[in-house]
């Protein structure tokens, strides 16, 4: 695999007709990836540097998945004596469905099957963000993107996604070789590296974006935390 450049090879999961059990076992090997290299932690921290000392505060996620990023923020703002809401969109209702399931978020969340693009706000989101959902696009999509977050929330925005590096790409590659049950985790995890980003990359899209003043930050293990806050 040349890593150069980013791939635009298409993943398993952006296919349609996934059946349910397979998605099902690609969210929890997804959630336990998360856990295990550390994917909540640069969530959280992404949350941590919008909160701006709010104790009560709407998060919206967009390409949420299966919900386990937003379980793992209410689990810390429950211990940090935060009120949370989110809003929780994808756009495959086969994710929502098992987003739903998650009994901790029932109370919190407002889920919406959708593309995020064709949602509307009654009140803006104070934080929106995405986690392992850029690499998805194509970078003239991503900028669209970009300046969608940027227009939807009141406060900032954060993204949480994956550093395209060789060790990153073999690495992933052995682990869900050895470990992983779901084929759809096996060809994508590597994959999703591939369509990653170097850091100069996320420059250029921000700069290109027209938002210069957002930050980029390398994370353990191979992730960028990427965050804009608006003036105040």
């Amino acid at each position: 695999m040349n890593l150069a450049q980013r791939s635009y090879k298409p993943e398993l999961l952006d296919g349609d007709n996934i059946p349910f059990k397979d998605i099902e076992q690609n969210l929890r090997e997804l959630d336990n990836i998360n856990r295990w290299l550390g994917g909540h932690r640069i969530t959280i921290r992404g949350l941590q540097q919008l909160l701006n000392g709010r104790t009560r505060i709407h998060v919206c996620e967009i390409g949420c998945g299966g919900g386990d990023n937003l379980a793992a923020l209410l689990q810390w703002c429950k211990r940090k004596h935060i009120s949370v809401t989110f809003t929780g969109i994808d756009i495959k209702d086969t994710c929502i469905e098992y987003a739903e399931q998650k009994q901790i978020l029932q109370s919190h969340t407002r889920w919406i099957v959708n593309d995020y693009r064709e949602v509307t706000f009654t009140d803006k989101p104070d934080v929106i963000f995405s986690s392992l959902f850029c690499h998805h696009f194509t970078d003239a999509a991503l900028i669209e993107q970009l300046q969608w977050m940027q227009q939807h929330c009141s406060t900032g925005f954060f993204i949480n996604d994956l550093h395209r590096h060789w060790l990153a790409y073999h690495s992933i590659r052995v682990l869900t070789k050895l470990f992983s049950r779901s084929y759809l985790v096996k060809n994508d995890a590597p994959l999703s590296v591939a369509r990653g980003f170097k850091k100069r990359e996320w420059q250029g899209l921000l700069a290109q974006a027209g938002l210069p003043p957002a930050g980029v930050q390398w994370q353990w293990a191979f992730r960028h935390l990427v965050t804009f806050k608006h003036h105040e």
